[in-house]
């Protein structure tokens, strides 16, 4: 229907306000740390903690968990939990802490490619011609903001690339999920799932007990960066289940302008050299919201969410 349809296309204009804001204070609160992992593993705790808040006391407001009815679905829930709410972040942030910034943004922004490429053989959606014209423009305005193509991918660059492609492997597989399963079963599922195993992770290097000692700004950071992650899960999985996953990707893109405004307005930040790759990814972003708002020919996303 073209009511859930549009409602998972606001849904993503929400998630990417928030994942905007969410960078710009990740990349004060990182900062407060000594060891990203400890950071991450931190937030993602707080994250778990307040989607499991608000579903005890939603429950009877659509915030509900539903249980999978079969073991493939089980399976899946697994997977959502392991493939994107731990190895990944693993992966992107100990690349990270090797590369630059505009390189790890670069790679992990062609996650809409991926998702495009999977999403078509897998989830039979329909990609109209602006599709690929929205893409192509959403990944050139990308390469203008990192200044051009890696020119070294290293290890670093096959650890981010290695975090974005599974990273797009979960959309594919929650979207699948989604059709039986709630958003906020498959939220829940991703961050508990995922914190655990990061926190075991932890436990391997001997730094769990970094996670009990956490001074009282990096507490203060961790919570914000928590619940603007809660948040962003959230507005995430329930567009996904009322959108195409290629549509509900690609506007997350949108988040970038939302960072350098914020950017340029907290530090001054000169947004001019970046008006022209910005202007890229708002149009880019747009044609996406008006396909995904018009409606495809055959629309495979068009079911109804179980209980978003």
């Amino acid at each position: 229907m073209n009511t859930t349809r549009r409602t998972g296309i606001l849904l993503a204009l929400a998630t990417a306000a928030v994942s905007g804001v969410s960078v710009f204070v990740n990349s004060y609160g990182v900062k407060a740390f000594d060891d990203a992992t400890v950071y991450t593993t931190a937030k993602n705790l707080v994250a778990a903690a307040v989607l499991l808040g608000v579903v005890g006391l939603g429950a009877g407001r659509g915030a509900r968990l539903t249980p999978p009815r079969s073991g493939r679905q089980w399976f899946a829930l697994a997977l959502v939990g392991v493939v994107g709410g731990s190895v990944p972040f693993v992966l992107f942030f100990e690349g990270l802490s090797r590369a630059s910034s505009p390189q790890a943004a670069f790679i992990h922004k062609t996650l809409v490619l991926w998702v495009a490429l999977l999403a078509l053989p897998l989830l039979k959606e329909r990609l109209q011609w602006g599709h690929w014209v929205a893409i192509g423009l959403l990944v050139v305005g990308q390469v203008g903001l990192a200044g051009g193509l890696p020119a070294d991918f290293g290890s670093a660059g096959v650890m981010i690339l290695a975090a974005t492609l599974l990273w797009s492997v979960e959309v594919v597989v929650a979207k699948w999920l989604l059709a039986d399963v709630s958003s906020w079963t498959v939220g829940v599922a991703r961050m508990g799932l995922g914190s655990a195993v990061l926190v075991a992770w932890l436990a391997v290097r001997g730094e769990a007990g970094a996670l009990g000692a956490l001074s009282r700004v990096q507490l203060g950071w961790v919570l914000v960066t928590g619940a603007l992650l809660a948040c962003y899960v959230a507005t995430w999985f329930a567009a996904l289940a009322r959108a195409q996953a290629v549509d509900v990707t690609a506007v997350l893109v949108l988040a970038a302008p939302v960072t350098a405004a914020l950017s340029a307005t907290v530090n001054g930040t000169a947004i001019a050299p970046q008006a022209s790759w910005l202007a890229l990814l708002l149009l880019g972003g747009l044609v996406v919201v008006w396909l995904g708002w018009r409606g495809t020919p055959r629309a495979a996303a068009d079911a109804g969410p179980a209980g978003g």
